[in-house]
């Protein structure tokens, strides 16, 4: 507990710090762009992001780093640092590709880790009814944060658990896909037709069969999905597939939306004779997004607030822990497994909730402004006895009032369950994670 205080007090001093001593000269806001005609129409822009954390974790029981146990972890990480190319390169013509890193970490191998993101081609028949693509691709189904604009979260991160494949058959919610993207009316909508990656290859852990729903290693069917949003007040851009988090106040947007992914035979478990039974894996979500400004102090609030029925077949969870701090558990060790990880994902319902209210313009130096923010995730998994709550809270610090230079300080609580005598998998206990991030974008 001790350590946790002294850490506090470090990252909220070197906080305070930054009030006084941002330079005075504002980061640049405008684009890298290289217009390919006069009228501006046809370009090629360049954009970055970096996202750096520094975090103390109170780690799960029986947590090990290469088989040292250890109770709480200090580390140093690249959550993200991205590179994107993209353009429209003639009328119908549209391009958009991502390099970069995820999960670098003093854990991680050194000189490995960049990967392409996204490398997708699309040809527009219509400019606002119909764009048609292929490729590696982030347009996915489901619900709004299944493809998050990661430079525009509100929260320290995005609701992870919408990535609901997230390196088992996709790459980082990426996928080989067809699509169909377009605005008719109020409705933005986007469907797509994946080749789903092979779970063989996936970086995350994957069980082999068993009486509990796993994913299928034989060779996939196409998997659909889909994501409809009716946008009552302002329109939304649908240029790429990324959804903004927080507008700050510079728009006024109210979206329902709704989507679905459906995998045949995805998932696979056996019986009590042994036999192997296949399920579809069938996902359905319904979401609400609410973004504004309050008054003309700049002032703004955002809610986003979302219900998912999550059907992976017979008691399928996952324990998700981002860029984990633990490498292994001993005898020690519970259901949640190693270091941050805690069941984010199962088949059942998920309830998710987060507001964040964005103080007013010019309420720091240099265009500087706050925006506390609290988020919870409530699942019912039908493999636990027990309820899953995840809360976390924590302040955006605007340096220039916008997303380009953003300092995030985060907590996060999580349920440590542990399985009884009788089989039942319940939680009594919880551990928390205190975060830093410091975000820088073009």
């Amino acid at each position: 507990m001790n350590k946790t205080i002294t850490l506090i007090v470090v990252l909220l001093s070197f906080q305070l710090l930054t009030l006084n001593g941002v330079a005075q000269k504002a980061i640049p806001t405008g684009d890298i762009k290289l217009n390919l005609d006069t009228t501006g129409n046809h370009y090629v822009k360049f954009t970055f992001l970096g996202q750096v954390w520094a975090r103390y974790t109170d780690t799960n029981p029986g947590s090990t780093v290469f088989n040292d146990p250890v109770s709480d972890v200090y580390d140093i990480g690249l959550r993200r640092w991205r590179l994107s190319l993209y353009g429209q390169l003639t009328d119908k013509v549209f391009f958009f590709t991502q390099f970069g890193q995820n999960n670098y970490s003093n854990l991680s191998k050194r000189f490995t880790g960049s990967f392409f993101h996204d490398a997708v081609v699309e040809y527009h028949f219509h400019k606002r009814y119909l764009q048609w693509g292929m490729g590696l691709s982030g347009v996915n189904g489901l619900s709004r944060y299944a493809t998050p604009s990661v430079g525009t979260i509100m929260s320290l991160d995005a609701p992870l658990y919408q990535q609901t494949t997230n390196g088992i058959n996709d790459q980082f919610l990426r996928k080989l896909s067809i699509y169909a993207k377009g605005k008719i009316s109020k409705l933005d909508y986007r469907i797509a037709i994946t080749d789903p990656m092979a779970v063989q290859n996936a970086n995350a852990t994957v069980n082999s069969i068993s009486a509990v729903s796993e994913f299928s290693t034989k060779p996939p069917k196409p998997q659909f999905q889909g994501y409809f949003m009716w946008q009552f007040l302002d329109e939304e851009s649908n240029l790429t597939p990324y959804t903004v988090g927080s507008y700050l106040g510079k728009k006024k947007v109210f979206n329902i939306g709704a989507g679905f992914i459906f995998q045949q035979d995805a998932m696979w478990h056996t019986n009590l004779a042994n036999d192997t039974l296949k399920e579809n894996m069938n996902l359905l979500a319904v979401d609400l997004f609410y973004d504004s400004p309050l008054s003309e102090k700049g002032d703004a609030i955002t809610i986003y607030a979302s219900y998912h029925n999550l059907d992976f077949g017979k008691n399928y969870t996952r324990n998700i822990g981002v860029m984990n701090p633990a490498t292994g558990t001993n005898a020690n060790g519970t259901f949640n497994g190693a270091g941050n990880a805690f069941p984010m994902l199962g088949t059942g319902d998920v309830y998710y909730l987060q507001v964040g209210y964005k103080l007013k313009d010019n309420l720091l130096p240099n265009n500087g402004t706050l925006q506390p923010y609290a988020a919870a995730q409530l699942a019912d998994f039908d493999r636990l006895k027990d309820k899953m709550l995840m809360l976390e809270g924590g302040v955006n610090y605007y340096l220039h009032g916008k997303h380009n230079a953003k300092l995030t300080l985060n907590y996060q609580s999580r349920p440590i369950f542990k399985t009884e005598l009788n089989g039942d998998i319940t939680t009594n206990e919880r551990k928390g994670m205190l975060q830093l991030q410091y975000q820088i974008s073009i």
